[in-house]
């Protein structure tokens, strides 16, 4: 897109390109989502950035009322597997606050220098930049969802010091932070009142476009593996609860099948968000659960992009019409799901109870976390099985979001009893990748990039049975 088109999506508040871009208007020194319900600002007053981050770092404040914030992750970067996709994943699951740029960069093979001046040509501002916001995000999350003391709130957004803490607030969103939180909605100030670590955060996951959670539940409830996940109620209403092994502590969550709907914009599905709750032992985890939950939901997809490449194909069209938004899902832990792809799932509820760990605080159903893959390539170093767990713990494999996913490919067929179909799943769920054709019939280069949708329009229509 150009200027002029960005101006047009601007003008015409289409929800589409929320997340997609951010502009800035001069006069005000307010930075919006294109989606804003506000006045539109003559042309000559705006300014456009790729990301929250880079408006930031010119000078503009995020608007209050439109909360440009809380948009859904660029497509862009999710999909991407070059350093820029790879380094935004990484910053997105915390690295950058728990390792710093060094980390980052050590990660991605590329000295701290490149990826700054590759993020900041790209991005508009660099892996601190970007990190620096995401933690403002979570702040005023957590102000406006939990009673948590201000202090607190500082630290588990992950800044080093309250003043760093309370200047970066003052600079994102022109408040102090008790006065951010007095401005909470009023939602935000009834769920306060019952919102702590103990009894979780409540959230609104938020997707641009539509979104069909149908399909993905079924897949979930399909899959649950007894211990560690859970899928109750009847369709349409469910909710799907599942344990997480974090980088500081464990959490619970807790998702809702029934989808809110955002009615802003010009489209007739200008996007919404799922209803969810996490429950964590340490808050600093708060960031990194809510971007794996964002990656198994595939909440950051761009819908738009993919039903009107694959609504052009002529078998697909009517199944695109009948499902529109109907997403590629992910994997909260990308390791746990490379050993579930391989042995299944009642061999993966033996594998929980026998060597996962136990919750210090069991919820009902939930009782322990997936065992690591250095505990199983321990306990059973035969076979498949035992090659796959040693390559993850040593990391021959590597299937963290910073990982490259075509050498996570070559790795992985060096292991002795992995099939290409198992990898296909392994790259198409634990990498994130839209684009992966399992072994089998040729699928036409029309559906490229989104093969990986295609495929699961496929199985949805029930043409395609479910591996």
């Amino acid at each position: 897109m150009d200027e002029d088109s960005r101006y047009e999506a601007v003008r015409s508040r289409d929800g589409r390109f929320d997340g997609a871009f951010f502009f800035a208007v001069g006069t005000t020194g307010i930075y919006c989502r294109p989606s804003c319900p506000a006045v539109t600002p003559k042309r000559r007053n705006v300014r456009f950035f790729p990301t929250a981050a880079a408006a930031q770092g010119a000078g503009f404040r995020a608007c209050r009322r439109c909360r440009p914030d809380a948009v859904p992750g660029s497509a862009e970067w999710n999909v991407r597997a070059d350093v820029v996709g790879r380094a935004v994943r990484l910053i997105a699951d915390g690295v950058v606050d728990r390792e710093g740029v060094a980390g980052l960069a050590a990660r991605l093979g590329y000295s701290a220098r490149q990826v700054q001046r590759q993020l900041t040509g790209e991005l508009g501002a660099g892996p601190v930049a970007l990190a620096r916001a995401q933690r403002a995000h979570t702040a005023r999350v957590l102000l406006q969802t939990t009673g948590l003391p201000v202090t607190e709130i500082g630290f588990a957004a992950g800044f080093a010091s309250v003043r760093q803490f309370n200047d970066t607030v003052r600079a994102v969103y022109a408040a102090t932070p008790s006065e951010l939180r007095a401005a909470a909605p009023r939602g935000g100030r009834a769920a306060r009142r019952t919102a702590t670590p103990t009894a979780g955060i409540p959230l609104r996951l938020a997707h641009r476009g539509p979104y069909r959670p149908g399909p993905v539940f079924d897949l979930l409830e399909r899959e649950a593996v007894k211990g560690i996940e859970d899928v109750t109620g009847i369709p349409g209403t469910r909710t799907y609860r599942r344990t997480l092994r974090l980088p500081y502590g464990t959490g619970i969550t807790a998702v809702d099948e029934h989808p809110g709907t955002a009615h802003t914009g010009s489209g007739a599905h200008p996007g919404g968000w799922l209803d969810a709750r996490i429950h964590l032992t340490d808050l600093r985890d708060l960031t990194t659960a809510v971007q794996r939950l964002r990656r198994l939901f595939d909440l950051d997809a761009d819908p738009y992009a993919v039903d009107e490449r694959l609504g052009a194909d002529t078998r697909l069209a009517p199944l695109v019409a009948a499902r529109p938004g109907l997403r590629s899902p992910g994997t909260a832990d990308p390791d746990e799901l490379a050993v579930r792809a391989l042995v299944g799932r009642d061999e993966a509820a033996r594998l929980v109870q026998r060597y996962g760990k136990t919750l210090d605080a069991p919820c009902g159903t939930l009782t322990h976390l997936f065992p690591e893959p250095a505990a199983l390539a321990g306990a059973e170093p035969e076979g498949a099985l035992g090659a796959l767990t040693a390559a993850l713990a040593d990391g021959a494999v590597r299937l963290d979001p910073g990982a490259d996913r075509d050498d996570a490919a070559d790795a992985l067929r060096a292991v002795p009893g992995l099939d290409a179909r198992t990898i296909a799943g392994i790259r198409t769920r634990a990498l994130g990748d839209p684009d992966v054709a399992p072994p089998g019939p040729d699928l036409p280069d029309s559906w490229r990039p989104w093969r990986s949708y295609a495929l699961n329009h496929l199985r949805a229509a029930g043409e395609l049975e479910y591996s």
